[in-house]
């Protein structure tokens, strides 16, 4: 049964205190129910010490941690379908923010609204407004973003560079001039691996936001037209091809992180990966700044091209309130403080501690502060799962085919079935 109070509304008992910005419920009982796709590495830590925060302000509810491996989120998302269309929903669920959740389960009557929740925690406050409207349908915030992820980011061994006398690329002229120089010194220039296939087509969105801006970018998803007719639309697919010939031979069979293994190793210099990548360096023993080192994606300075973790509130969910307490916890300062510091992502939060990050995360907050915000269609910040499908497949046949018009046509024909924002 499904309480008729809003979400958030207060339920503390005498029994229950302040702390830390949260309440000590001793009262609270039963179970959490928690489904993600974190089981590996800083992802399984960082979730592991939220549990535990959990359990200080919670101590009498068990939690259940739902976690499904594999696929980068795939398997998980199709374990989900069966319990959200069986009508047994977990008590909360990771999900990309933005349109991975809105297209699908709030398209679906599936979720709760939490702009209540959202007010009375003082979110709408801490958070950015552009995050919050990219998060929200009909005015509505639909879930709690917990982490902010970069993927416009390009990464690079600093020993290659320093021995080359090379310099980061700031623009697409410049990547192909050290480009040039790494491969007549036997150096693979750009790591890539596609085996998890979203590798190309987050190339591909990087160039599309260098080459348009925030701006034109952001309508490619509600203007069909444009994928087939925008003249840049030639240029970044020939940029696209180009910065292809310039990877390992052996792409279609490595994974995102093998490929950013190279740069470690020193066999590639540069990967052009969200930031996880440097969760990815600093777990294999990597120090930022001296073995790796890191700018925005050329053309691309000034723009996070952003994508976010978040968890909702399943309608029907069988211990609301304590998935209630559970969304409070992450969007609080210190259940984002203490999540991505271990994750190697940020918080959305624009009030977070920057002492407890690293070199790069420290940068990252300041970055996201001020740059201008546009969101990934391939991470589900900026379209729904059937495009993104669509989107990727379509990039997949291109990087073995090489076919333009193919892509353009597969690419506007997949929007226009797309009825986002429409």
């Amino acid at each position: 049964s499904t309480p008729s109070a809003a979400p958030g509304a207060t339920t503390t008992t005498s029994a229950g205190m302040q702390a830390g910005g949260l309440v000590v419920n001793k009262n609270a009982s039963g179970t959490l129910e928690i489904f993600s796709w974190w089981t590996a590495g800083g992802e399984a830590n960082a979730l592991q010490a939220l549990y535990k925060l959990y359990h200080k302000y919670n101590p009498g509810v068990k939690i259940v941690n739902q976690a499904v491996a594999g696929g980068a989120g795939t398997n998980a998302k199709t374990v989900l379908v069966t319990r959200m269309q069986g009508g047994k929903p977990p008590d909360s669920f990771q999900v990309h923010a933005g349109q991975e959740l809105i297209g699908t389960w709030v398209k679906a009557n599936k979720m709760e609204p939490l702009g209540s929740l959202f007010k009375q925690q003082g979110w709408d406050k801490v958070m950015r407004k552009e995050m919050i409207e990219g998060i929200s349908s009909n005015g509505q915030p639909y879930s709690v973003p917990l982490d902010v992820h970069r993927s416009n980011m390009l990464w690079y061994n600093k020993a290659i560079f320093q021995k080359y006398h090379l310099t980061p690329p700031k623009t697409l002229d410049d990547f192909f001039k050290v480009a040039k120089t790494l491969k007549s010194k036997g150096v693979t220039p750009l790591a890539v691996g596609d085996k998890d296939k979203f590798n190309t087509p987050q190339l591909f969105e990087n160039i599309l936001l260098a080459l348009m801006g925030p701006t034109d970018y952001g309508r490619l998803v509600v203007t069909p037209s444009m994928w087939q007719n925008d003249p840049r639309m030639d240029k970044a697919i020939d940029t696209l091809g180009r910065m292809l010939s310039y990877t390992n031979s052996d792409r279609p069979s490595l994974t995102w992180d093998q490929a950013s293994q190279l740069i470690l190793n020193g066999t590639a210099a540069m990967n052009i990966m969200g930031d996880w990548a440097e969760g990815y360096f600093k777990a294999k023993g990597a120090k930022p700044d001296k073995e790796f080192g890191w700018a925005p994606t050329p053309g691309t300075s000034g723009v996070y091209l952003w994508l976010a973790d978040s968890f909702g509130l399943p309608k029907g969910a069988p211990d609301r309130e304590n998935a209630i307490a559970w969304l409070k916890l992450l969007g609080s300062k210190i259940g984002q403080d203490t999540f991505n510091p271990l994750k190697g992502s940020i918080p959305p939060r624009l009030d977070a501690d920057k002492s407890v990050f690293d070199a790069y995360g420290q940068w990252a907050i300041d970055e996201f502060s001020k740059t201008k915000l546009a969101p990934s269609i391939v991470h589900g910040a900026a379209d729904n799962e059937t495009f993104i499908s669509d989107y990727d497949n379509a990039l997949e046949v291109f990087a073995s085919s090489g076919d333009k018009q193919g892509l353009k046509a597969q690419l506007a024909s997949a929007a226009q079935q797309d009825d986002i924002k429409r």
